[in-house]
């Protein structure tokens, strides 16, 4: 090794170094038998989480939307704000996006589409959301648009990502937590706070 290359080598390896503490441990393998019993009906690549500042899941939301789609609550205890993360099979593009109902609204409530970079912005009555179409399947933030403002909520969408190893045992129901063959499935779309009441019209598409 000639001087030059020695001097070179010195120079790149903290770079080096630095980039590998950066990396984040690899956690894409397949699920275990465990992680995917835990998942119920709902089917893994549909598994979605994301984060926003101030804002915690709340466990008892997650669950089962549709067939084999996904849903989780994420509440802000400082402001009350309550953010509906929903994934399901299905397209959303310029065609139909005034055509889908907006989580929480009605179905025939007017729905306002714009494109927001690779997202959609959607809007009806005090509803809006966030939505993007990938790979077969449609990932939804929505919101009380008084509660949450579009800012956050954007920020909530661009953050959403598949769930990894680690995440999955995060969001998921322990083992032996959730619904058995006799039982109902759990529903993705119960409050975190309030009666417990049932949103019967979180995951409706128009």
């Amino acid at each position: 090794m000639t001087r030059v290359s020695r001097v070179l080598a010195v120079l790149l390896l903290p770079l080096a170094l630095c980039a590998c503490g950066t990396e984040k441990a690899d956690t894409a393998g397949p699920p275990s038998a465990e992680l995917k019993a835990r998942a119920g009906e709902s089917a893994m690549e549909l598994i979605y989480v994301t984060e926003a500042p101030g804002y915690e899941l709340a466990k008892q939301s997650v669950g089962v939307i549709g067939n084999d789609g996904f849903s989780a609550s994420y509440f802000s205890a400082g402001t009350g704000g309550q953010m509906q993360l929903s994934v399901d099979r299905g397209k959303l593009d310029e065609a139909n996006c005034a055509k889908r109902s907006v989580e929480s609204s009605g179905a025939d409530d007017p729905v306002e589409c714009e494109r927001d970079g690779d997202l959609w912005y959607r809007a009806a009555a005090a509803t809006h959301e966030y939505a993007r179409a990938h790979e077969g399947h449609v990932v939804r933030i929505s919101a009380d648009a008084k509660l949450v403002d579009r800012a956050t909520l954007r920020s909530a969408a661009e953050k959403a990502h598949r769930a990894d190893n680690e995440e999955l045992d995060e969001v998921l129901p322990a083992a032996g937590e959730g619904a058995g063959a006799d039982e109902m499935p759990e529903r993705g779309d119960l409050p975190p706070v309030g009666d417990g009441a049932l949103n019967n019209d979180v995951g409706a598409s128009g």
